[in-house]
């Protein structure tokens, strides 16, 4: 059941990098980040009614705030951005270095094992992302910014599992996911004028593509992100996400005939095989 989840979750968000290029111009980063989370709160509001519910501790809500504003809040709004000036591919390749980050973070903060070849597999993925931001920087300022900007998401959603995975050992994964997704939608209410004038006028697409974000990457990937945390260690989870960068290449590919710039496609070659290498056990 687990490999299926993660497989399911990985097909999920590698979608979302296609389908936020598709709506981001419609709707800007902040307005479409409210609805993603305002549409998967309310989705799994739903799937949580009847089933078990647990108090979180005091120590339990502040990891809850965490998670639910920086993985939630700040990531779908730095992603949002980025998507802005860079393509579906070159986003998830740079966002993609958050599973050597994770790992790192994990050893330190969690306890989890770090050895060296994680080390090695993170120094080949940060020449990896050097590489996508030369290649971006060549085509423009926009270009840089929107790396940093995913860049900023990849940071908040390691920062995020941290807090997750704590969470994880004691409350349903449905709880946490759905009250991490409600704290997102609150710390987005500023953006809510926006959404409000703009869904006004954006196209009926523009409206479909962010109920799908709400539905299938929100409310169905990260509940079952959540299933399979509570199951395997957080660093060994994140490196399967190695998939969603080709994944959302082909996607793109099909659906608006994008390709990263050569430079940015080798880059994305080394951040992957500095999770490759990460992924290798010593003796």
């Amino acid at each position: 059941m687990v490999p299926v989840a993660i497989g399911v979750t990985l097909l999920a968000w590698a979608s979302a990098f296609v389908v936020i290029r598709g709506v981001g111009t419609a709707l800007s980063p902040g307005a479409l980040a409210l609805a993603r989370l305002l549409v998967g709160t309310l989705a799994l509001g739903l799937f949580t009614l009847g089933r078990r519910w647990l108090t979180p501790t005091p120590r339990e809500w502040l990891l809850l705030a965490g998670y639910g504003v920086l993985w939630f809040g700040c990531y779908n709004v730095a992603l949002n951005f980025a998507e802005l000036t860079l393509d579906a591919g070159t986003t998830s390749m740079v966002v993609n270095i958050s599973p050597i980050l994770l790992a790192l973070s994990a050893a330190l903060v969690l306890k989890e094992r770090l050895h060296r070849w994680i080390l090695l597999g993170a120094g080949i993925s940060f020449a990896g992302v050097l590489l996508i931001g030369s290649a971006s920087g060549a085509r423009g300022l926009d270009d840089a910014v929107g790396v940093l900007a995913a860049l900023l998401a990849a940071v908040v959603y390691t920062v995020g599992v941290l807090c997750q995975k704590p969470l994880l050992g004691r409350l349903p994964a449905l709880q946490v996911t759905f009250l991490g997704a409600a704290i997102g939608a609150v710390a987005c209410l500023p953006f809510a004028p926006a959404l409000l004038r703009e869904a006004v006028t954006a196209p009926p697409p523009a409206l479909l593509g962010a109920l799908y974000l709400g539905l299938v990457p929100t409310a169905l990937g990260f509940t079952l992100w959540a299933f399979a945390l509570q199951r395997m260690p957080a660093g060994r989870l994140g490196l399967t996400t190695y998939l969603v960068p080709p994944i959302a290449i082909l996607l793109a590919l099909a659906a608006f005939g994008e390709v990263p710039a050569p430079l940015a496609i080798l880059g994305g070659v080394l951040c992957l095989a500095g999770v490759a290498v990460s992924r290798r056990r010593p003796r």
